[in-house]
């Protein structure tokens, strides 16, 4: 019981960092628990943003395992995937 409750304490964690970014992509990224692992998904716009979020979380967890599962979508394709969608 006491486990469960440190992992979503973790969780939380890894969330409340994130949302403090100054950087929008980072507010917008899903938290999820796997095991003692933190994991990350969502979509950001370069690498560097990606490796930001990773030691953010990294940073407000205390150190633990975090899985990076974020996908970076740079700008120009974003726009050609919308357009797809519109025409």
């Amino acid at each position: 019981m006491m486990v469960e409750l440190c992992v979503t304490d973790v969780a939380a964690q890894a969330k409340t960092a994130l949302a403090r970014s100054r950087i929008f992509d980072l507010r917008r990224l899903h938290v999820a628990q796997d095991g003692e692992a933190v994991v990350l998904r969502g979509r950001v716009s370069s690498f560097y943003h990606k490796q930001l979020a990773q030691e953010v979380v990294r940073n407000a967890t205390g150190g633990g395992e975090v899985i990076n599962a974020i996908r970076v979508v740079y700008q120009v394709e974003r726009r050609d995937a919308e357009l797809d969608r519109a025409g």
